[in-house]
């Protein structure tokens, strides 16, 4: 079995990818990830899963590397993670009362194989309070996480609704399109 790689530091999508009971290696990609001019979020999204993933393929040779991002997309205007409270508690006044359209993004680059996916999350944010965004900051301290919310925990009571064909994919990594490029490259999970 070739060698799976991860393009990613990120714990969340460690966590994800181990459900499919894979060895793999995480390792950062170091790739820029500002936004072109005028790059829409699933643009965006995608240049940024494949970057990863050809970053760290071109380390390791023969390995079926694994490349991954996400985007908050507010009406066409990109919304990444916000480092800071304050910048969280911006992110979450806006998005109130509003739809969210996360645009996640996975590709995989292996010997004779460039591909990439990705999953739209519609997400409808419930009307918040400053009072609900202060307390949920608080509690969760999302601020590694694109749109501020951290739905697999206390998150998603800030939402109405969720709607996606790939139920994984909030949180980062879209497992059902993974799987799919995982078979392509010539691993099958089940197996």
């Amino acid at each position: 079995m070739p060698q799976l790689i991860l393009a990613s530091t990120s714990r969340y999508r460690q966590e994800l990818l181990a459900r499919l009971r894979l060895p793999f290696e995480a390792v950062a990609p170091d790739v820029d990830e500002t936004a072109l001019p005028g790059e829409a979020p699933a643009a965006l999204a995608e240049r940024l899963a494949l970057a990863k993933a050809r970053a760290v393929a071109a380390r390791f040779p023969g390995a079926v590397v694994i490349g991954s991002d996400q985007v908050a997309d507010l009406a066409g205007e990109a919304i990444g993670k916000p480092g800071t409270h304050e910048a969280a508690a911006a992110q979450l006044r806006r998005m109130s009362g509003r739809e969210v359209v996360f645009q996640t993004a996975v590709a995989i680059v292996a010997p004779g194989l460039a591909a990439i996916e990705r999953a739209e999350v519609r997400v409808r944010v419930r009307d918040l309070s400053d009072a609900a965004i202060e307390a949920y900051l608080r509690a969760d301290q999302p601020y590694d996480c694109a749109g501020s919310a951290k739905v697999e925990s206390l998150g998603i009571a800030l939402l109405d609704a969720v709607e996606s064909d790939d139920p994984t994919a909030l949180i980062g990594l879209p497992l059902i399109r993974t799987c799919a490029l995982l078979r392509r490259a010539g691993l099958e999970p089940l197996a």
